[in-house]
């Protein structure tokens, strides 16, 4: 059974919603003083993505433009934000897909695009590829207009905290020190559905603090970081990468929906109770389905996000669980 809740509710045709992250993990209890600004940055983002369905726009363009305002945050680990890696540079990752076509766009490793996820937007719209990366993807994405800056763009005071922070454990047991995963990991994404009821989902991440250089995480992996389709649900993931890409954990979602025909909340409890957990995955994800009800379930001590629904009031949180995990 689910837990009672309003989202579990599906909203009247031509009403949008739209629901967001900002990173799953072992986030730190604190002060309301301390946490008001990253409940700021997420209602920020959630505001930029509003003004584009309010006025009709698409679920696509919703969530990149929410997307882009996570990444221009430096509380978020995503663009301006990023983590640095073991080499001391930053390598971000983007993907997207629409529901409406399932056209999907991706970029791996990059290190010079402000916002990632309209290198990814471009990619999408080309159609020619999904999946682009490295030095490759930063020439094809500039030739285009993408905006590119300075790789030293993404490096703040408080990420470089966080490298040293990590480098002084040893680095095979932080792998598996679930206590240490907010110095590690963090991504940002957002799922929406438009007033035509069309779908899509957007990620975008820094990776994890001190990784190899060259790693690829699930963000840009269709089906295991981002996932839509019409009809049915619009995914993005946070957490422990790996595990998402051997769970093909936003893809599972669907799959309980369309094949074992369970209803959106149910689907995602389930693919992060039964394709992540026993993995020994950590995070959560942000879903809708197709008559705008929205679930976000998370297995770690908590997960920014924040969402809307056309009619109702705008809300983010941390630690309240919305649903049972």
């Amino acid at each position: 059974m689910t837990t009672p809740s309003p989202l579990n509710a599906p909203l009247p045709p031509g009403r949008w919603a739209l629901a967001l992250h900002g990173g799953a993990g072992t986030i730190a209890r604190s002060s309301a003083e301390a946490e008001a600004p990253y409940h700021a940055g997420l209602r920020a983002a959630l505001a930029a993505g509003e003004a584009v369905l309010v006025q009709g726009g698409s679920a696509l363009d919703a969530v990149v433009a929410t997307v882009v305002a996570l990444e221009d945050c430096p509380l978020f680990n995503a663009g301006h934000g990023a983590v640095f890696t073991a080499d001391e540079t930053h390598e971000l990752d983007a993907g997207l897909m629409d529901g409406a076509t399932r056209a999907a766009g991706a970029l791996a490793g990059v290190r010079s695009l402000r916002n990632p996820i309209l290198g990814a937007l471009e990619l999408m719209r080309d159609g020619r590829c999904v999946l682009m990366g490295g030095a490759q993807a930063e020439a094809w994405c500039a030739a285009r207009g993408v905006v590119q800056v300075d790789p030293s763009y993404f490096s703040t005071a408080a990420r470089r905290a966080q490298l040293h922070a990590v480098r002084a454990r040893d680095a095979e047991a932080m792998l598996l020190d679930h206590h240490a995963a907010a110095l590690k990991m963090g991504t940002v994404g957002a799922v929406a559905r438009d007033r035509h009821g069309h779908l899509a989902a957007a990620t975008s991440t820094g990776g994890m603090t001190n990784k190899r250089a060259g790693r690829i995480g699930d963000t840009p992996l269709v089906g295991a970081g981002v996932w839509a389709a019409d009809g049915h649900c619009a995914v993005s993931t946070t957490g422990t990468g790996e595990h998402f890409i051997r769970g093909c954990v936003a893809h599972d979602v669907h799959a309980r929906m369309a094949y074992g025909a369970q209803g959106l909340v149910d689907a995602a409890q389930a693919a992060i109770r039964d394709a992540l957990a026993p993995l020994g995955g950590s995070g959560g994800l942000v879903a809708v389905d197709a008559d705008g009800r929205i679930a976000m379930p998370y297995n770690s001590t908590g997960m920014y996000r924040a969402w809307a629904r056309e009619g109702e009031a705008a809300h983010s949180a941390v630690f309240e669980p919305l649903f049972l995990r």
